[in-house]
C-alpha cells in the first residue's frame, strides 16, 4: 500500500492546521477533530482497495519476435467492480529490449475490460519471456495505490531478423531481385541439367540443336538447360571472439545469421540441400535437408546461439567437418579474418579443398574506413590513419595471398554480407565449379 495524491494534501492541511493551533491554541480541539476525520477517511479508503477482488489480464504478442523490429503487444485487462477503476499498468518485458509505451494509467470501465497496447524491440536472441504484470490499483478516495503482481508468464523466441528474407521471397515472385541488388545473370542454353526442348532462338550456339527434334518438327528445335540442382551447401559459421565486433545496433554474428537466412532461401529454392555447423564456442550441426521446410530448421538452430570468447580453431573445424561430409558440397565459412590467422586458416582451407569447394566470406569493421575518410588535423589522428592503414594493408596482404592459393574469397562490410554472399553464390552456380 502506497499513500497517493489525497493522502499526501491531507496530510500538509493537517501540518499547517498544526501550526495554526500552536499559535491560537483555540484551534487545538479543531487540529484534532480534523486528524481524527482524516485517519478514518484514509483507513476506509484502505480497506476499500484492499478488498478489491483480482483483475483478469491476458496478453497477446507473438510467440517468435524479430531481433532489432518493433512489435507490438496487447494487453488485455478486464474490471470485476461495479465501479471505474483507475490502475498504473507495467508489464514485464523480456530483459535486452527497448520499450514504448510504458508505464500507462488506465480508466477501467465497472464490470468489464479494455484493450491497450505498447511496443517492444529486442536487442538479443534466444528464448526469453514476459514474466508478468505490475498493477498499482488507485482507491476510490486517491488516498492509496495498491500494489498487486499478476504472474502472466508468456514464453517468446527472438529470431535473427528475417524481414530480409521475406523481403527477397515477395521480390523473387513478383521477379524484381534488382531491388535488393542480387544480379540475376542471364544465361541461354549453357547449365548442367537439360531442362526441355523449345524452339530456336537467335543467339543459340550449333550444340544446343537437337538435329533428332528439327528433322521431326521441320524447324530448328534447341535444347535448353538449366543449374545443376541437388547440390549440398553448407556453412561454416564461427562463433569464436571476433564475432563479437559490433557495427552499430547488431554484432557480427548477427548480420551472419541475417545473410545465412536470405541465403538459405535462395539455395532451397534453387533445389539444393543445406546444412550448417557452427565451430569456436557451442557446437552444433544440422545434416544437409532440401525443401522449403529447412529454412525452419535452420532459423530453430539458430536462433538462440550467441558468439564465445573463444579462439577461432579453423583447423579443428575443418577436421570434424570433413569427417561428416561424404558428398562434394560447397562450403561457405563466415569469420572475421586477421592477418595473425593466415598460416592454420590456410592448412584448414586446403583441407577442405581436397573434396569440396570453398568460399571464405570475411567481415571488415566499417569503422576503419570511416577513419581513413576523416580528415587528419592532429598528431594523434596522424597516429590512428596510420595505423588503420597499416593494419588494412596487411589484412589485404593475408587476402591476396589466399585467393593466391585459388580460394574463393569476399572481403566486406556486415551490411553488405547478405547481398554479396547470394551473388557469389548465383554465379558458382553458373560457372559449374560445384
Amino acid at each position: 500500500m502506497r499513500p497517493a495524491r489525497f493522502s499526501f494534501w491531507g496530510l500538509l492541511c493537517w501540518l499547517v492546521l498544526s501550526l495554526a493551533a500552536a499559535l491560537h491554541p483555540s484551534l487545538l480541539m479543531t487540529w484534532q477533530l480534523t486528524g481524527v476525520i482524516l485517519l478514518a477517511i484514509l483507513i476506509i479508503d484502505a480497506w476499500q482497495v484492499w478488498k478489491l477482488p483480482a483483475l483478469t489480464v491476458e496478453r497477446q504478442v507473438l510467440k517468435t519476435l524479430p531481433l532489432g523490429v518493433w512489435s507490438e503487444v496487447v494487453l488485455r485487462i478486464y474490471n470485476p467492480t461495479p465501479r471505474p477503476l483507475v490502475i498504473d499498468l507495467f508489464d514485464d518485458y523480456p530483459i535486452h529490449s527497448e520499450l514504448q509505451g510504458l508505464p500507462q494509467t488506465l480508466v477501467l470501465p465497472a464490470a468489464a475490460g479494455m484493450e491497450t497496447q505498447y511496443r517492444v524491440r529486442p536487442q538479443r536472441r534466444g528464448a526469453s519471456q514476459f514474466t508478468g504484470v505490475h498493477l498499482l490499483l488507485h482507491s476510490p478516495w486517491q488516498g492509496w495505490k495498491h500494489y498487486r503482481y499478476l504472474s502472466v508468464v508468456t514464453p517468446i523466441r527472438i529470431y535473427p531478423n528475417f524481414a530480409t528474407t521475406t523481403k527477397y521471397a515477395l521480390l523473387a515472385t513478383e521477379n524484381r531481385l534488382g531491388q535488393l541488388g542480387i544480379r540475376k545473370m542471364q544465361r541461354r542454353g549453357q547449365g548442367l541439367e537439360f531442362h526441355q526442348l523449345r524452339e530456336y532462338r537467335a543467339g543459340d550456339t550449333l550444340r544446343q540443336i537437337n538435329w533428332n527434334a528439327t528433322s521431326r518438327y521441320k524447324k530448328l528445335i534447341s535444347k535448353e538447360y538449366q543449374d545443376e540442382r541437388d547440390q549440398q551447401i553448407i556453412f561454416l559459421i564461427d562463433c569464436g571472439r571476433r564475432m563479437l565486433a559490433q557495427d552499430g545496433p547488431l554484432s557480427h554474428f548477427d548480420y551472419t545469421l541475417n545473410a545465412i537466412l536470405l541465403l538459405s532461401h535462395v539455395a532451397l529454392r534453387q533445389g539444393d540441400a543445406l546444412g550448417l555447423m557452427t565451430f569456436s564456442g557451442e557446437s552444433r550441426w544440422l545434416m544437409p535437408r532440401k525443401g522449403m521446410k529447412t529454412l525452419t530448421q535452420v532459423l530453430n538452430t539458430l536462433y538462440d546461439l550467441q558468439p564465445s570468447h573463444q579462439t577461432s580453431d579453423y583447423l579443428l573445424a575443418a577436421q570434424q567437418l570433413t569427417k561428416q561430409l561424404h558428398k562434394r558440397a560447397l562450403i561457405i565459412l563466415v569469420s572475421n579474418l586477421r592477418d595473425e590467422d593466415h598460416d592454420e586458416l590456410l592448412l584448414a582451407l586446403k583441407l577442405l579443398r581436397q573434396k569440396h569447394l570453398v568460399l571464405l566470406a570475411s567481415l571488415q569493421e566499417t569503422i576503419l574506413q570511416e577513419v581513413l575518410e576523416q580528415p587528419v588535423e592532429t598528431f594523434a589522428g596522424a597516429l590512428c590513419y596510420a595505423a588503420t592503414l597499416e593494419y588494412l594493408n596487411q589484412r589485404t596482404r593475408a587476402h591476396d595471398s589466399l585467393k593466391g592459393h585459388g580460394i574463393l574469397f569476399l572481403d566486406v562490410t556486415p551490411e553488405q554480407l547478405a547481398v554479396k554472399m547470394v551473388n557469389r553464390y548465383l554465379e558458382i552456380k553458373r560457372s559449374g565449379k560445384l
